[in-house]
C-alpha cells in the first residue's frame, strides 16, 4: 500500500485488505498506547520476560529502571521486545490489559482489519492486519513530533538506563537514504519481511506498508520502490507570480480602469492528477475612486481539487483619481459625447451666475436704501 500522509490518497496498492501476520510493526500500536499512557521523563522498571533464541531486544538487566523516552528508542529502532513489554505493563499494569487496550485503540482509529494478541508482534491465529491498516496507523505515529523524530533517528546513545547503550536503527533505509524517515520493521516466519516505511521530498510525505517480502533486501527494494514512484507524482509549481494581472476594475463616471495584480507568489507542490485552480474573489467591477496603489481590491483563491490552498490579496497596480465635476457631470447627461455635454452645462450654470448673483445683491441693497 502506498498513500499520501497528507489526505490518506491511495496511491497504488496491491492486496491492501488481506489480513495477514505484521511482525514487529506491531509495535508502532505499543508506543502509540506508550505516548498517550506514559510520559517521555517517567522511569519504569523492566518487567519479567524470558525470551527465546535469536529475538531482537534492548538488552535490559532485571531490576534495571528506564525512562519512557529511551524505552521508546530501543523499541522502535532495535525493536526490542523487552521494550515492548515493559513499556505494556507500565502502561496497563499487565501485558494482557494492555492487549485488550491495543484492541480497542485499533477500533477508535477505524483499523478494523487489525487485531492483536501481544504487544510484540509474534505470530498468532489472533494477530495479523493489513497493509491499509499499517499505512494508516503509520500516519497517527508521524503525528506525534516525538515518535516522527525517533523512527527517523539512525543511531542513538542511549544513557539513562543502568549501562550506556547505542541503539541502531534497523530499518536501513533510514540509514543509507536521505528522504527516507521512518518508520518500522518486522519479520516473523509468518510474515515475512515487513516494512512501514515513510519518505518526504519538497514537503510531501508518502507512506509505503509491505508485507511478506521474501529477504531484506526485496523488503528495501520494494519499499523504495514505492516510496520513489510516490514521490514522483509530485511537483513544484508556481501557480501565481507578484504583480500578475488578473483583472481590471473601472472608475465610475470615468473612461479609465486601474488593472489588478497579485500582491505576493504562491507555490504549491501538487500532485499530477490534481486540478489547480486560481479564481477572483469580491473584485467589483467598478469603484467611485479615488484608488491608491497597492490598495485592496479583491482576493485571488487557489484551489487544488476544490480545496482552498492559498488566499492572496489583489491589489490595484497604479493610482486613479475620483471622475472630476465635469466627467460626473457628462456622465449623468444623454450621449456622452466627450464632454461638451459637460462643457455646455458648466458654461450656462455659469451664464446663470453672473446674472442672478449681480441682480441679487442689487435687490438686497435697493431694500435697504428705503
Amino acid at each position: 500500500m502506498l498513500i499520501d500522509a497528507s489526505d490518506g490518497d491511495v496511491l497504488a496498492a496491491r492486496a491492501p485488505n488481506r489480513e495477514l501476520p505484521m511482525a514487529s510493526t506491531t509495535k508502532l500500536m505499543t508506543a502509540y498506547l506508550a505516548r498517550r499512557d506514559l510520559g517521555l521523563d517517567d522511569r519504569v522498571a523492566k518487567a519479567p520476560y524470558d525470551p527465546g533464541p535469536a529475538e531482537s531486544l534492548m538488552g535490559l538487566r532485571d531490576g534495571e529502571r528506564v525512562s519512557v523516552h529511551d524505552l521508546l528508542y530501543g523499541l522502535l529502532l532495535a525493536s526490542g521486545n523487552d521494550a515492548a513489554v515493559t513499556l505494556a505493563v507500565a502502561s496497563a499494569g499487565s501485558e494482557a490489559a494492555f492487549v485488550a487496550d491495543m484492541n480497542r485503540a485499533a477500533r477508535g482509529l477505524g483499523l478494523d482489519d487489525t487485531s492483536y494478541e501481544n504487544p510484540i508482534g509474534f505470530d498468532g491465529p489472533g494477530h495479523f492486519s493489513t497493509v491499509a491498516d499499517l499505512a494508516d496507523l503509520a500516519v497517527e505515529i508521524r503525528e506525534d513530533p516525538v515518535l516522527r523524530r525517533i523512527v527517523d533517528t539512525p543511531k542513538i546513545l542511549l544513557t539513562e538506563g543502568a549501562r550506556r547503550r547505542r541503539v541502531v536503527n534497523r530499518n536501513t533505509l533510514v540509514r543509507k537514504v536521505a528522504f527516507v524517515n521512518g518508520v518500522k520493521t518486522g519479520f516473523t516466519e509468518g510474515a515475512g519481511y515487513a516494512l512501514v516505511g515513510s519518505g518526504t521530498r519538497q514537503g510531501v510525505t508518502v507512506i509505503a506498508a509491505l508485507i511478506g517480502a521474501p529477504s531484506e533486501l526485496a523488503r528495501d527494494t520494494g519499499t523504495l520502490a514505492l516510496l520513489r514512484y510516490g514521490l514522483s507524482l509530485y511537483s513544484r509549481e508556481r501557480v501565481l507570480e507578484r504583480g500578475e494581472r488578473l483583472g481590471e476594475v473601472a472608475i465610475a463616471n470615468r473612461e479609465v480602469t486601474v488593472p489588478v495584480i497579485a500582491s505576493e507568489p504562491v507555490a504549491l507542490t501538487v500532485r499530477r492528477d490534481e486540478d489547480v485552480e486560481v479564481a477572483r474573489r469580491g473584485l467589483p467591477a467598478e469603484v467611485e475612486g479615488p484608488v491608491a496603489e497597492g490598495e485592496r481590491l479583491g482576493a485571488a483563491l487557489v484551489t487544488v481539487d476544490g480545496a482552498t490552498a492559498a488566499r492572496v490579496p489583489l491589489v490595484a497596480a497604479r493610482s486613479a483619481d475620483a471622475a472630476s465635476l465635469i466627467e460626473r457631470i457628462d456622465a449623468a447627461l444623454p450621449g456622452r459625447r466627450a464632454g461638451a455635454w459637460g462643457l455646455l452645462a458648466l458654461a450656462v450654470l455659469a451664464a446663470a451666475l453672473i446674472v442672478v448673483v449681480p441682480a441679487v445683491w442689487l435687490l438686497r441693497r435697493s431694500r435697504g436704501r428705503r
